[in-house]
C-alpha cells in the first residue's frame, strides 16, 4: 500500500508539471494536494515514556524518521508541510491532559496511527518502575510489532495527504488514564537506594555485594 501511494504521489506531481508546459494550459491535472483543498499540514505527535531503555520507545523513533525519508520527495511534490513534537508524557496529570493512553504514540493531526490499543509487557519500562508495566503492540496488515513499523507511519502521513484524513475510523473514546499507566507513575522514582547495611550486611564493607555486581558495590556499599 505505501509503494503505491508513493507511485500515485509521484505520478500526480508529474503531471502537475507537465500540465503547465506550453500549449498545455487547457489539459491541467490537479494535484493531489489540490484535491484535498489546497497541501496538507501534517502535525505528529510522538508521546513516549521513556526514550533512554525502552526499545519500544527508540525503535518507534527511529522507525518514525525513516518513514519521513521515505516520503520525503512524496510531500514536497503536494506541498504538505511536516512539524513533530515530541512528547514526554512524565506524570498522571500530563496523560490526562494530553489523553494518553499507550506507550508510545504516533499522531497525525490529532489522531492515533493505531487504530486499536494492544499491548504487552515491557521489560525497560517494568524496571523503570518495579513492577509490570505494559506497553503498546503494533498491528499491521495482520502482523504484531513492538515498534511501529516504518510502512505503518508511512501508510498513515499518505492517507491524510491524499485523502484529508487519516481513516473512517479511529480509536475508541478517551476514557481516562489507564490502570497501567497510573501503577507507572505512581511507582516511578519511588525506589530509594539500600542502605550498606541492607546491601552488604553488618560488618562488611563492599566484599560481599562486590562479588556479583561490582559497579553496584561502589554505588551502594561505597569505595574502599
Amino acid at each position: 500500500m505505501a509503494n503505491q501511494l508513493l507511485r500515485a504521489f509521484h505520478l500526480a506531481g508529474l503531471l502537475a508539471v507537465l500540465s503547465q508546459a506550453p500549449g498545455r494550459a487547457k489539459e491541467r491535472t490537479m494535484s493531489a494536494s489540490e484535491m484535498t483543498d489546497g497541501p496538507q499540514s501534517l502535525l505528529i505527535d510522538f508521546m513516549y515514556l521513556d526514550l533512554t531503555t525502552c526499545d519500544r520507545c527508540l525503535g518507534t523513533e527511529r522507525n518514525l524518521e525513516a518513514a519521513l525519508e521515505k516520503v520525503r520527495d512524496a510531500l514536497a511534490t503536494t506541498g504538505a508541510r511536516v512539524e513533530i513534537r515530541r512528547t514526554l508524557v512524565e506524570t498522571e496529570a500530563q496523560a490526562r491532559e494530553l489523553a494518553f493512553v499507550s506507550s508510545p504514540t504516533i499522531r497525525i493531526n490529532g489522531q492515533d496511527i493505531a487504530l486499536e490499543t494492544q499491548e504487552s509487557t515491557c521489560g525497560a519500562c517494568s524496571d523503570i518502575c518495579d513492577t509490570d508495566t505494559e506497553c503498546r503492540v503494533w498491528v499491521h496488515q495482520g502482523t504484531e510489532y513492538t515498534e511501529a513499523p516504518v510502512g505503518m507511519i508511512v501508510d498513515a502521513m499518505l492517507r491524510v495527504v491524499y485523502g484529508g484524513s487519516h481513516a473512517a475510523a479511529g480509536p475508541p473514546a478517551y476514557e481516562g488514564v489507564p490502570e497501567n499507566l497510573r501503577t507507572f507513575y505512581a511507582r516511578k522514582g519511588t525506589g530509594a537506594a539500600p542502605s550498606s547495611a541492607e546491601c552488604c550486611g553488618d560488618g562488611t564493607s563492599g566484599a560481599s555485594c562486590s562479588t556479583t555486581n561490582p559497579s553496584a558495590a561502589t554505588s551502594c556499599c561505597g569505595s574502599e
